[in-house]
């Protein structure tokens, strides 16, 4: 199970990677398209800054990529050679799985690149006062 604590559980989760106790997202579901890059200034817990410095999500672009093309692996592991679909029905399923999946990729993907610069903490997550 995924527990606080991990970097597993913020990313997963969109949990703010210091304290994992708020969203980072003003509207925790990715398919609300017109919300999907709002965000939360800062954590109420922990007052931890999500946007480090301007342009700072820019890097989430080169983990979307990564995450776009084992998406795409996946999806054609699965028409082609599970399924046994053609070669034109595998790519169908490809642009299908980037297209249906784009605001979840891009939501891991910042999850993802904001992790690599936060480690959690516990003592911001119990000291931490919801103000």
């Amino acid at each position: 199970m995924l527990k606080k604590g991990s970097k597993l559980y913020s990313i997963l989760t969109g949990t703010c990677p210091k304290c994992h106790n708020e969203s980072m997202y003003e509207n925790k579901n990715p398919y609300a398209i017109s919300q999907l890059f709002k965000m939360n200034e800062r954590c109420s817990y922990c007052g931890t800054k999500y946007k480090i410095e301007p342009s700072f999500f820019y890097g989430a672009m080169y983990v979307s990529y990564g995450l776009g093309i084992a998406f795409g692996v996946a999806a054609f592991v699965i028409s082609y050679l599970f399924i046994g679909a053609s070669l034109k029905a595998s790519f169908i399923a490809i642009v299908a799985t980037l297209v249906v999946f784009m605001p979840v990729i891009i939501r891991l993907s910042r999850n993802i690149w904001i992790n690599f610069f936060f480690k959690y903490d516990p003592e911001a997550a119990i000291s931490s006062t919801k103000a």
